[in-house]
């Protein structure tokens, strides 16, 4: 019996409940659309209200199609309390639908309807808006791609309106893998690449003199022969077969010392050694091995760097063959090849250089052995500058090679193949209409690829960034940081551990071995330029929040892990990296998950510009 005569009370509450449910969920989209409606009317250049009335009406009814019909019980109001201000309620009905079927009487009492509604308020002198999302678009996201990019789109639907004469709202997109292709602008911020300088001169030696005599207490040379202590000769034109005493002959020495004319050099002298067997010369050399120098203005190589080497003439064995040199002078290098028989020097040619900075990468991989890449337009994070531990978005200058980012140089070759991303960043754009407007950008998507988290989060950075951001096109330059005229906002996802750190423009040898930046056959022989890709990452959000930048992160699928002193894993990064984690990360575990944050964070950054 009690069961029977709850069962009725029960059965309401229920219906009741999923009316409530289903009102409240209206009642949201009400105060989005009403919202961007509000926006939509303050940044028209209208003064009247019938014009204001008009624009918001027309807005809001766009945003929601299935209410405001001629002849239905739903009204919204525009108004202007002052020139500057733009005020809206609005009020719909929602028709029941479990309690009307179920429960006559209860939808009755509401005449079959719950009334729902909102009000907004924007000031018409409000704040331009520039968005920064930053995409993990890696292997890992290859099931999920549909997701993000409906998410990422739904963000864009938000944020960026159609009128933009009062004040601007642009986004820019950030996609990254193992590196961030910066397609066009990539000489911008990495520089020209180098290829190849001009020969004017080959030889082994700096010249070759006669000596004028020869005695056990040391040679006497020509005058200006130009030797110092420390100098290597290399000897010619003495018995090669002395009764006592070694051979002088064809072999290198140290000079030992330098008094006028005379020098001396590592080897005993005596009567025996010193005896001529044709013209006594002396060769003074490059190096202690008498190595071929190489003179190429600026050739900007460094001490065992590669170096290929085409074209010369005279010597020409040095020709299509890769060296590690020697830099002896900016002008000038050493390559392991000693006197060559029957040439003595040579001349023009090309030399083809492979550091960190040149068209094509070659270097030393942690087995040591050679390894040659290519270059690309994707970049890396940009090394932090001498003394210093901090990150910059000072602009970067291809006439000095300190304030560059990174550069990438891929592995294709193998079956860990770790390409830069074909999708290329877009600066701040409000574009939403044209062939290639960012809908259709972001359409386009593809996933592959290692996670180089640090480099996307950088990036974002970069594109609002008025003094880095000073590379792109007029249109696409952010605003001076002044939070009184402009909302800068900063979007990070992720979904998997940061695996893919940079040494001179190669993935480094502290790759952890969790994907395709663990080939180690392609890591260089040197650690992350910045220390660990986890704590550069939060270092470089610190920098943005300094400057009043709003960071939102999206983790997906995150393994949870406890906030230590040290940051060493994405769920930490995402965490610390967010403005506030209790407003602005967000810990997502489906589609449906990442849509949603991305559509609440689209709101928010919305509402920082309405008043109430």
């Amino acid at each position: 019996m009690m069961a029977g005569i709850a069962l009725p009370v029960l059965l309401m509450i229920s219906a009741g409940a999923i009316d409530l449910h289903h009102a409240a969920k209206v009642k949201s989209e009400l105060q989005d659309a009403l919202d961007a409606a509000t926006l939509a009317a303050a940044r028209s250049n209208y003064t009247a209200a019938s014009d204001i009335q008009r624009v918001g009406m027309a807005s809001l009814k766009a945003n929601m199609p299935n209410y405001f019909k001629d002849g239905g019980g739903d009204v919204a109001s525009f108004t202007l309390p002052s020139r500057y201000q733009v005020q809206a309620t609005a009020t719909v009905q929602v028709k029941t639908i479990i309690a009307n079927v179920f429960l006559p009487p209860y939808g009755k009492l509401f005449d079959d309807y719950l009334p729902m509604s909102a009000s907004s308020d924007v000031l018409r002198a409000s704040r331009n808006v520039e968005v920064a999302m930053a995409l993990d678009i890696t292997g890992s996201m290859a099931s999920y791609m549909k997701d993000l990019k409906d998410a990422a789109k739904e963000l864009v639907g938000i944020v960026v309106q159609g009128d933009q004469q009062v004040f601007q709202t642009r986004v820019a997109l950030i996609p990254y893998a193992a590196g961030v292709n910066a397609g066009t602008y990539a000489e911008a911020m990495r520089g020209v690449l180098l290829e190849k300088t001009n020969i004017t001169n080959v030889a082994w030696h700096q010249g070759a003199k006669v000596l004028t005599g020869a005695a056990t207490t040391g040679f006497t040379a020509p005058n200006g022969h130009g030797l110092s202590p420390g100098d290597y000769v290399y000897l010619t034109g003495f018995a090669t077969n002395p009764t006592s005493g070694n051979s002088l002959q064809n072999k290198i020495f140290r000079v030992n010392s330098v008094n006028g004319n005379v020098f001396t050099i590592n080897e005993s002298l005596t009567s025996r050694n010193i005896v001529a067997n044709g013209t006594r010369t002396f060769y003074r050399c490059y190096d202690s091995q008498c190595n071929v120098a190489v003179t190429s203005p600026n050739h900007g190589l460094s001490t065992n760097d590669y170096a290929t080497i085409t074209g010369v003439s005279g010597i020409t064995a040095l020709n299509n063959n890769t060296y590690k040199v020697t830099r002896l002078t900016d002008s000038m290098f050493t390559v392991p090849v000693a006197r060559p028989s029957g040439t003595f020097s040579g001349s023009n040619g090309r030399v083809e250089c492979h550091y960190d900075g040149c068209k094509v990468r070659k270097f030393d991989s942690q087995d040591g052995v050679m390894r040659t890449l290519a270059s690309s337009t994707c970049v890396t994070e940009r090394p932090y500058a001498s003394g210093r531990s901090v990150p910059s978005d000072v602009a970067p200058s291809s006439g000095s090679r300190t304030n560059l980012v990174g550069r990438m140089y891929p592995e294709i070759s193998s079956s860990n193949a770790n390409p830069c991303p074909t999708p290329v960043i877009t600066p701040l754009t409000n574009d939403i209409t044209s062939s290639n407007n960012l809908n259709k950008i972001i359409d386009d998507y593809s996933s592959g690829g290692s996670t180089a988290g640090q480099i996307g989060i950088e990036q974002a950075w970069y594109a609002i960034s008025p003094t880095f951001g000073s590379i792109f096109p007029k249109d696409s330059r952010p605003n001076e940081f002044d939070s009184s005229k402009t909302v800068k906002a900063v979007i990070l996802m992720t979904d998997g551990e940061f695996n893919t750190p940079y040494c001179q423009g190669v993935i480094s040898q502290d790759a952890v071995d969790n994907g395709n930046a663990g080939n180690k056959d392609y890591q260089i022989n040197c650690g992350s330029t910045n220390g660990s890709v986890f704590e550069q990452s939060v270092r470089v959000c610190d920098a943005m929040k300094a400057q009043g930048i709003v960071v939102y992160t999206v983790g997906f699928n995150l393994k949870t892990a406890p906030l230590n002193s040290v940051t060493d894993t994405a769920y930490e990064v995402m965490y610390r990296c967010a403005t506030d984690p209790r407003e602005h990360f967000f810990a997502t575990t489906s589609g449906r998950d990442m849509k949603e944050a991305f559509k609440q964070i689209g709101r928010d950054i919305t509402r920082l510009r309405i008043a109430r």
